[in-house]
């Protein structure tokens, strides 16, 4: 049986309109205007942004009613296709998400991809508001000579290969190389590093696709090296203690100082896999092998600090350093995509440009989550910034800023998609689809198999 123990290498706006005098607010209750009575609100995107959103606005305002479109068939976003599956219990939280939606005031459709199926405009129509909830469902390109070799992905696509996410699900990495570099420190980089070396009999009772679980039995990687421009006190990765940074430190300086005992050497001294993290090292170009048709290498461009606190950064110092190996994994962002021409967006920043979830010069269209302040945080940031941007929403309706008179909401949308020949996918569809990744995943003593082809989804619930 493979051992778990790894060896440890070390380091070589909308502006804001000024409130009504105090007294002068009716409270929703009060307020006679149609919108007020049954505000509909749209929210495009089910991950943890969106449902958070949703789930705000159904608690502060006992009146809305709220429909969350999703682009895939199925809900919960990065939830599902990005935390790790040997992470289970941080994926709990999709319980919370379907108290939301199986409430009468909310509503999910899933398999409507807005900015394709029906447009942002179309949405501002029939809705009195729109939050855009999307995610970052990009990643930052390295923009370096050999990007494009074969044996050089995306971390991105790596984890949602591994994790059913259908667009990803023909990735089809070669592991059988013996050392893979990821270009990158932060919680993904780590997810994938471990992904990597866990013997997959530790994975055989996740929801680790069946795909990816058969590609890993396979795998001959060895070793991973994780790369990264600045030192051990900026790396991004985070642990879940308090005063984390602090105790972050202390863990990596205590690593790599510390003599370690007898036993420990020797449990090092047997591991049959290796990872370490490569500090203050920029990646310059991914070399190719002798024949031009792969990966080899990495070749590395030393670095120093310059400057202090957040205004550090790091500045080669002219030494360069090649690192062979035959799979390299970059990890150094997500990156959102603009939804539709009509909304505006940061392509520099990767986000819609808002002041605390009112979109710029667009009344009535907000955004929280990734597309609203970049991707970064935890499920926890999420849920306050989201809490946040609903909050800024039941402002505006409750000052009147919002247009007045009845929206149609779902109503209208439903036609223009049934023009179009679109079947959206509701919230009990969805929970067809989850008992019968349920079933399958029985047999072989797993939570669920995951269904990955959206095709085979529709066919199941006889779209």
């Amino acid at each position: 049986m493979a051992s778990r123990c790894w060896r440890w290498w070390g380091w070589s706006a909308w502006p804001r309109t000024r409130p009504p005098p105090a007294g002068s607010t009716p409270s929703f209750r009060h307020h006679l205007s149609t919108q007020e009575k049954t505000p509909q609100i749209c929210v495009v995107g089910s991950g943890p942004a969106g449902f958070y959103t949703a789930q705000h606005l159904l608690k502060q305002h006992p009146q809305a009613h709220v429909d969350i479109y999703e682009k895939q068939p199925v809900p919960f976003g990065l939830v599902r296709f990005g935390v790790a599956p040997d992470h289970p219990e941080v994926k709990n939280v999709i319980n919370t998400f379907t108290q939301t939606a199986h409430s009468g005031r909310c509503a999910f459709w899933g398999n409507v991809e807005v900015g394709r199926d029906v447009t942002v405009p179309e949405l501002r129509e029939a809705y009195h508001a729109v939050v855009l909830s999307y995610g970052a469902e990009d990643h930052r390109a390295l923009e370096i000579p050999g990007e494009e070799l074969p044996g050089v992905c995306s971390a991105r696509a790596f984890v949602g290969w591994y994790n059913g996410l259908p667009e990803n699900r023909e990735l089809e990495p070669d592991l059988s190389c013996d050392t893979a570099v990821i270009l990158g420190q932060g919680n993904v980089a780590l997810d994938v590093a471990r992904i990597l070396l866990t013997p997959p009999e530790h994975l055989e009772r996740t929801d680790i696709t069946k795909a990816a679980l058969g590609v890993l039995r396979q795998s001959r990687v060895k070793t991973v090296w994780l790369v990264g421009r600045r030192g051990p006190l900026q790396v991004a990765f985070t642990i879940k203690v308090p005063r984390p940074r602090k105790r972050l430190t202390e863990l990596l300086l205590r690593t790599a100082t510390e003599k370690p005992g007898p036993e420990e050497a020797a449990r090092r001294a047997s591991a049959s896999r290796a990872w370490g993290l490569r500090f203050f090292r920029s990646p310059q170009q991914v070399l190719p092998s002798p024949d031009g048709r792969r990966a080899a290498g990495v070749r590395l461009a030393v670095t120093r600090l310059e400057g202090v606190g957040e205004a550090t950064r790091a500045v080669p110092t002219g030494d360069m350093e090649d690192l062979p190996c035959g799979l390299v994994l970059s990890s150094v962002g997500y990156k959102s995509r603009p939804v539709d021409p009509s909304v505006p967006f940061d392509s520099k920043l990767g986000v819609i440009p808002n002041v605390e979830g009112r979109v710029m010069d667009v009344p009535g269209l907000y955004c929280s989550g990734w597309v609203k302040r970049g991707p970064t945080g935890v499920i926890a940031t999420t849920m306050t910034d989201s809490f946040l941007t609903g909050q800024m929403l039941l402002q505006d309706l409750k000052a009147g800023l919002l247009p007045s008179g009845p929206r149609p909401g779902y109503a209208a949308i439903q036609a223009l998609l049934s023009s179009r020949g679109v079947r959206p996918v509701s919230f009990s569809d969805w929970e067809k689809l989850d008992a019968e990744e349920v079933a399958r995943g029985q047999g072989t003593g797993k939570p669920r198999e995951k269904l990955v082809d959206p095709q085979e989804m529709l066919r199941l619930l006889g779209h």
